[in-house]
C-alpha cells in the first residue's frame, strides 16, 4: 500500500489545525466522486466517533490520517503540501489517480492506453473543453480515439492528434501500438459494422 504524502510542512499545519481541535480528532482524506473527470481530493477533520471499521490508518508523527475504502484506490501517490508563497499559504492536494484507478502492469493495451489518455492527455484538452476517448486498438496496434466535447468538428483536432497525442502515446507504449487515429478518419476509409 503505498503511503499518501503528507509534506513535513503539511503535517506541521494540520498538527496546529487539530490542536484547536477536541482531543483524538485526526483527519480523513477523501475522494470524492472517485473515478469520474470530476474527483476531487478533500480532508477534513475526523472526530473518533466518525472512524470506521473499514477505514485505513496512516499514523504520521501527531495525527493520522484515515481513508474509507472507497477513496482508498484513488488516493495512490497522493500528496499534500502546505505551500507559503507571496499570496499566503495554501494547502495544495494532487491526486493524479484520483480520476483513473490506477491499472495494473498486465492490464490489456487498450486498459493502459486508457489509463495515459484520462489521466495525462484529457486534463490538457479540458483546457479547450475537449476530451477525447479509445475507442478500439486494432490488430496492427493502431488506437482509434473518438474525440468529443470542444474538440469535436475543431480544425486543429489533426494537429492535436499527430503532433501531441500520437507522439505522446506512440513514446509510452513504444512496440506495442504503431499508430493513432480519428474515429471519423477510420470511419471514412473503411467501414466497419459491428
Amino acid at each position: 500500500m503505498s503511503q499518501i504524502i503528507i509534506t513535513e510542512e503539511a503535517q506541521a499545519h494540520f498538527a496546529k489545525l487539530l490542536a484547536q481541535q477536541t482531543e483524538g480528532t485526526n483527519i480523513r482524506v477523501f475522494v470524492v466522486n472517485p473515478g469520474t473527470q470530476s474527483a476531487e481530493c478533500g480532508v477534513s477533520y475526523c472526530p473518533p466517533e466518525a472512524v470506521e471499521a473499514s477505514d485505513t490508518e496512516i499514523k504520521y508523527e501527531h495525527f493520522s490520517a484515515f481513508i474509507d475504502e472507497t477513496s482508498l484506490p484513488f488516493l495512490e501517490d497522493a500528496e499534500i503540501d502546505f505551500a507559503t508563497d507571496k499570496m499566503g499559504s495554501q494547502l495544495t492536494l494532487k491526486a493524479p489517480n484520483a480520476k483513473v484507478r490506477q491499472v495494473a502492469d498486465d492490464a490489456s493495451l487498450i486498459e493502459r492506453v486508457d489509463y495515459i489518455i484520462q489521466t495525462e492527455v484529457n486534463p490538457q484538452l479540458a483546457g479547450h473543453g475537449g476530451n477525447v476517448r479509445v475507442v478500439e486498438i486494432t490488430e496492427d496496434g493502431v488506437a482509434i480515439l473518438q474525440f468529443g466535447g470542444g474538440c469535436n468538428g475543431c480544425s486543429m483536432v489533426d494537429v492535436t492528434l499527430k503532433e501531441g497525442i500520437e507522439k505522446q502515446l506512440l513514446a509510452q507504449f513504444e512496440g506495442e501500438l504503431t499508430g493513432v487515429r480519428d474515429v471519423t478518419e477510420h470511419s471514412r476509409g473503411e467501414h466497419s459494422y459491428y
